[in-house]
């Protein structure tokens, strides 16, 4: 396995049975599904995981289930994050227990820190964990906005090696590539083509959790073979998936298109509503407009 972290990474999906409780023979399938279709790193615990609505036990079990069914055939990063500086380091040291190769970590989203708060905040998580940190920059949800140069100030921080920028502002990645160097690779979170081009090193995607395959291939055929013409072609192909997960049905338009393709991924918890009715029809014309690219489970 590469030293360093690249490619397409899904931020997976938790499944739950009918009843609302995790289902983690689902969640072992569909970890392999997403490797044997070939993504190149997983994400548990992320917010399309649904993290903030699951507890600690619960949280812990999903990790050990993803990290022992990719059996290190791929790099598992833990989503860590938390509100308080302490809980993400308990956080982090459950992931190093299990066996996780890096954690991902968005700001405490209540507290609004300073540039100095998220300076300490991060250092002390750095300080704690030999794992490679992933910051995640999600103004959106997160409350604080980390612009390239609070990247940079960041990236001084031995052990913060990497960042999801998940704004749709592509010169974020061209910013912080010029002001961090090589102390910081860059994932794309929402843009990952766009994201690409400018020179990340990777994208956190919610789209590959429906379209592994065609998710990898986007970023080899742009960061590796630079066959851009291709890369666009393909990334438009995929772009009625991207448009269907993107805003806030992130987590309940994922699950209603992997239950179509075989996998028992359940309802999102609440507040969190399934998928309206309403929304059907975009679904079914996404995968329709995808068809030959999905590999439905055996």
């Amino acid at each position: 396995m590469s030293d360093r972290f690249r490619g397409t990474y899904t931020v997976m999906v938790t499944a739950f049975d009918a009843d609302g409780a995790v289902n983690l023979d689902t969640q072992a399938q569909f970890t392999d599904w997403q490797i044997r279709e070939g993504i190149h790193g997983l994400i548990p615990l992320g917010s399309t995981g649904e993290f903030l609505s699951m507890n600690a036990g619960e949280r812990r079990a999903v990790a050990k289930c993803v990290i022992d069914a990719a059996d290190g055939r791929v790099p598992v990063l833990i989503g860590a994050g938390a509100e308080w500086t302490d809980d993400v380091i308990a956080n982090c040291e459950m992931a190093a227990e299990l066996g996780a190769d890096g954690v991902m970590i968005i700001p405490p989203f209540y507290s609004t820190p300073t540039e100095d708060e998220l300076f300490t905040h991060f250092s002390r998580i750095a300080d704690a964990t030999d794992l490679p940190i992933m910051i995640y920059n999600n103004p959106a949800t997160a409350n604080i906005d980390m612009t390239p140069p609070i990247v940079a100030r960041l990236s001084q921080i031995a052990g913060v090696d990497y960042i999801k920028e998940s704004t749709k502002d592509v010169t974020r990645v061209r910013d912080i590539i010029e002001l961090c160097g090589d102390r910081m690779s860059v994932f794309g979170g929402i843009m990952g083509f766009e994201s690409f081009v400018e020179g990340a090193d990777g994208w956190v995607a919610v789209g590959s959790n429906i379209l592994p395959a065609a998710s990898a291939k986007l970023f080899t055929l742009t960061a590796d073979d630079q066959d851009y013409d291709a890369a666009r072609a393909l990334y438009r192909q995929i772009l009625p998936v991207i448009r269907l997960v993107g805003g806030h049905r992130y987590v309940s338009a994922s699950k209603a298109a992997l239950e179509l393709m075989g996998f028992a991924m359940g309802a999102p918890r609440a507040p969190r509503l399934p998928l309206p009715e309403s929304d059907l029809v975009e679904l079914h014309a996404a995968l329709d407009a995808v068809g030959e690219l999905i590999e439905c489970v055996d």
